[in-house]
């Protein structure tokens, strides 16, 4: 007596296709949440940004490199970090600011650093970035980037 083994048939089941179905309904549904709110301006971001730019220009300052400055402008729609201005390698950092303004200082204001990393003049520059929320942010003489009021 032989056995045969009946053919089976390969695929997804109806109940297993409209389960991914509704999985990747949800998942863009919140997804879209997510990215609908990430276009307001977030001080966070912007103190990120500037202390990515800070440390780039430092870094070409110690290297010798003539990139050693930062310019910090603010358009109608962001507000725009650029480190080696006049340089063909200049790097430009960018954060949306709906709604939001940069106070403590003039600007367009340039940072520019020694070879030793420091900010030249000496000075703490105290930068507040205001919207939803207000940030303060403090670039050290030493050329460090750090949260809140600068320290005397």
């Amino acid at each position: 007596m032989k056995m045969r083994n009946a053919q089976r048939e390969s695929g997804f089941t109806l109940v297993e296709l409209v389960t991914v179905i509704i999985l990747i309904g949800v998942l863009s549904a919140l997804g879209i949440g997510l990215f609908a709110r990430s276009s307001a301006f977030s001080p966070l971001v912007a103190n990120q940004q500037l202390a990515s730019a800070t440390l780039l220009a430092q870094q070409a300052a110690m290297a010798g490199n003539s990139a050693g400055t930062v310019t910090i402008k603010q358009t109608s729609d962001d507000f725009v970090f650029t480190v080696g201005v006049g340089t063909g390698n200049a790097r430009t950092f960018s954060v949306e600011r709906a709604g939001s303004s940069l106070g403590g200082v003039a600007l367009p204001l340039i940072l520019t650093f020694t070879k030793e990393g420091n900010l030249s003049g000496g000075a703490n520059i105290k930068l507040t970035f205001t919207g939803d929320s207000t940030y303060q942010t403090c670039i050290s003489s030493l050329g460090a980037v750090y949260r809140g009021g600068c320290q005397s």
